[in-house]
C-alpha cells in the first residue's frame, strides 16, 4: 500500500510542468525543511520544470536555511500540481491559493482531522514530514536526485521536530533517514549553530522568563508572556513562543504551557508534554498537533485559567493511574 501511494505521488509530480509547494503558517523547522527540501530535489530531478514554494508568511528565525525564491503568478497555478507540506487542515496552509491548482497533493505527518486534496499522504506516527520526504525520494534513487542542499534542509527538519531524536516518534527509521541525509554532506555544525546558539538579549529574557515560572496543584508548568512585555523587550512571537524547553527538564512537571498574547489580544498556547497526552485537550480550544506537543488559541484569561485547570486536572488522573512511573 506504501509503496503503491509513492508511486501515484512520483507519478503525478513526474507529469506535472508546474509544481508549487506550501506548508503551514507561522513555520517550524520541519515546515521549512519540507517545503524547501521538496523544492530542492524536484528542481535537482526535472530541471526542465517550474517549481514554486508559495506561502504567506516568512521564517525570520529560519532563514539559514534558505529563501523561498520566485513566487509564482495566478496563472502558473491555472496548470500547476500544488503540494501541501506539513499541514494537517485548511485553514492553517499559508496560502490562499492553494486549491487554486489543478489538483493537489497532501503530504503529512499530523493526525488527519480534516482530509483535503485530490491524493493525500498522511502518517500521524512519524517523526516529521521531512522524514517523509526523505523517504519518498530515496524510493526513488534513479529518479530523485538528493544533494547536499536538499539532504541539510531535511535533516534540518528531521532534528528540529523530533527534539533532537528524543521524541516518541522518533523510530529506527527517522535514525536511517537521518544517517542517509548526513551521507549526503550535512553540514551539522553549521547547523547546529543556527539552530540552538542565542544571542545575548534572548539569554537575558530567558533568565527574566525563568523566574517567572509558575505551577498548578499537580505540577503543571506554565508562563504567561504578554504582548506589552512581549513589546517591551522587542522579541518576536516565534523568539517569545520558544520557551517552552526552559520548562521541559523540570522533575515532576508532566505537562508545560506557554500562554503567549498575541497582537489581535488572543493567546497562543503551546502545549508540551511527557508521557501524559495533551492533544486531545488542545483540540478542545481549536488547536491540535501531536499526542505530546501541539498547539491552540484561547480569547480571555478567563479561557486559559479554564485549560491550566484542564491540564492540571490531566495531570492528576496521569499520576493516580501511572504511580510506577513516578
Amino acid at each position: 500500500m506504501q509503496k503503491k501511494k509513492l508511486q501515484e505521488i512520483f507519478d503525478r509530480l513526474a507529469a506535472a510542468e508546474t509544481i508549487i509547494i506550501s506548508r503551514h503558517i507561522h513555520p517550524d523547522g520541519d515546515a521549512v525543511g519540507s517545503s524547501l527540501g521538496l523544492a530542492e530535489i524536484l528542481r535537482a530531478s526535472f530541471p526542465e520544470k517550474r517549481i514554486f514554494v508559495d506561502n504567506e508568511d516568512f521564517y525570520e528565525n529560519l532563514a539559514y536555511l534558505g529563501s523561498e525564491g520566485e513566487h509564482p503568478t495566478d496563472e502558473d497555478y491555472k496548470t500547476a500540481t500544488v503540494v501541501t507540506v506539513d499541514c494537517a487542515t485548511k485553514s492553517r496552509i499559508s496560502n490562499k491559493r492553494a486549491f487554486a491548482g489543478r489538483e493537489l497533493i497532501k503530504i503529512d505527518h499530523h493526525v488527519n482531522v480534516e482530509p483535503f486534496g485530490d491524493l493525500s499522504w498522511v502518517e500521524d506516527g512519524r517523526s516529521s514530514t521531512c522524514e517523509m520526504i526523505a523517504e519518498f525520494a530515496l524510493a526513488f534513487p534513479k529518479k530523485l536526485v538528493v544533494n547536499q542542499k536538499a539532504a541539510t534542509l531535511l535533516y534540518a527538519g528531521m532534528v528540529t521536530d523530533s527534539g533532537r531524536f528524543r521524541y516518541r516518534e522518533t523510530s529506527p527509521s527517522t535514525l536511517r533517514y537521518a544517517a542517509e541525509m548526513m551521507e549526503k554532506g550535512v553540514d551539522t555544525q553549521f547547523l547546529y549553530a543556527n539552530m540552538y546558539l542565542e544571542e545575548p538579549r534572548i539569554l537575558q529574557f530567558h533568565a527574566n522568563i525563568t523566574r517567572k515560572i509558575q505551577y498548578t496543584q499537580n505540577g503543571v508548568a506554565w508562563l504567561y508572556i504578554s504582548r506589552s512585555f512581549r513589546r517591551h523587550k522587542h522579541l518576536t512571537m516565534e523568539e517569545v513562543s520558544e520557551v517552552n524547553y526552559l520548562m521541559e527538564s523540570i522533575r515532576g512537571s508532566l505537562i508545560w504551557l506557554a500562554f503567549v498574547e498575541c497582537d489581535d489580544r488572543s493567546i497562543r498556547v503551546r502545549l508540551r508534554s511527557r508521557f501524559a497526552e495533551v492533544r486531545g485537550l488542545a483540540e478542545q480550544y481549536g488547536g491540535g498537533g501531536h499526542a505530546c506537543a501541539c498547539g491552540a488559541t484561547v480569547h480571555s484569561k478567563k479561557e486559559a485559567k479554564k485549560l491550566l485547570s484542564e491540564a492540571d486536572e490531566l495531570v492528576k488522573q496521569y499520576k493516580s493511574e501511572h504511580s510506577d512511573r513516578f
